[in-house]
């Protein structure tokens, strides 16, 4: 997600001058536009290394390294770090392709190019856990990370857009300031580490399954995942700390969604953002199932 805005300012900054019409600089290319497709390359590969360099040096530094070695981490946290990297590799797939399509590069290009940057920058990160004595390269990460990219690509192939969008909303919880360390001291840190507060959704755009229908082209139904309880990974290592306190449990969501890239306009400044921005799910009612079979109604989640 940052990759693709931080992307679209350079090119925006670069592009003013050079445009009569505003913004037309924004309409993907009808055919093969070297100079844009030089700027995509470049760029994607600059922020991509700049942001390993910073990964590497904020997170792996300060601890201990150790040859290469997998873990097996698939029963931590319900899982939801799972769906994090299906949701990760999904939308940078999709920025990559959305990025070799404004160059002007035919179908097969967009798909694969923007798949396999994605899918390497996300092996790269693999690759430092599995060299971390701290953590590990992780398969059952890798296979989050392809599914995520084969659910943009999949559906290109089948239907030619994307009728099924993964999306992400959070909110802070009590947890967070229990163990500080673990699931993040500021606001920042949290929205990566405490998985009790986030929530993942596959948001159906309803139209695209109902072509003849007067559904609002941009109305969804959303499917969401969660969890809850949560003070470490695994509940034999958090059962002295969540002894007689916290039930930890999956939670399920449905509720309904805007698909940003079906609102029609002819801006396409508008048409950037919104498809840039369609990564976070709308609130909006929800009624939520607890896997202790308790049912609640939120007049607006998110």
């Amino acid at each position: 997600m940052f990759r693709g805005l931080l992307l679209f300012v350079i090119l925006f900054a670069e592009s003013l001058q050079a445009q009569q019409e505003p913004y037309s600089f924004l309409k993907p290319s009808d055919t093969l536009h070297l100079p844009r497709r030089n700027a995509v390359v470049y760029s994607t590969a600059g922020l991509a290394s700049s942001a390993l360099v910073g990964l590497h040096q904020l997170w792996y530094k300060d601890y201990p390294q150790s040859s290469f070695h997998f873990i097996n981490d698939n029963n931590e946290w319900f899982q939801m770090d799972k769906a994090g990297h299906v949701f990760s590799c999904y939308h940078l797939s999709r920025l990559g392709a959305e990025s070799f399509r404004w160059a002007g590069m035919s179908t097969k290009s967009q798909l694969l190019y923007g798949s396999a940057s994605a899918l390497a920058f996300m092996t790269a990160v693999e690759v430092f856990d599995g060299f971390s004595a701290e953590w590990g390269a992780s398969w059952g990460d890798i296979i989050a990370n392809t599914s995520g990219t084969a659910l943009y690509v999949g559906q290109e192939l089948l239907w030619k857009e994307q009728r099924i969008v993964p999306k992400f909303s959070f909110q802070q919880t009590r947890f967070a300031p229990q163990r500080p360390n673990v699931l993040g001291a500021s606001f920042q840190e949290q929205l990566l580490k405490d998985y009790n507060g986030q929530t993942y959704w596959l948001s159906f755009t309803l139209a695209d399954f109902f072509k003849s229908s007067k559904i609002p082209p941009w109305l969804s139904v959303a499917f969401g995942y969660g969890a809850d309880g949560m003070l470490a990974g695994r509940s034999e290592s958090a059962a002295l700390l969540e002894a007689n306190k916290y039930t930890r449990q999956r939670q399920f969501y449905l509720s309904l969604d805007i698909n940003l890239t079906k609102i029609r306009t002819n801006n396409r400044l508008l048409k950037t953002l919104f498809s840039v921005f369609n990564v976070v799910k709308i609130p909006a009612p929800t009624l939520e199932y607890q896997a202790s079979g308790k049912w609640i109604g939120h007049w607006i989640y998110f």
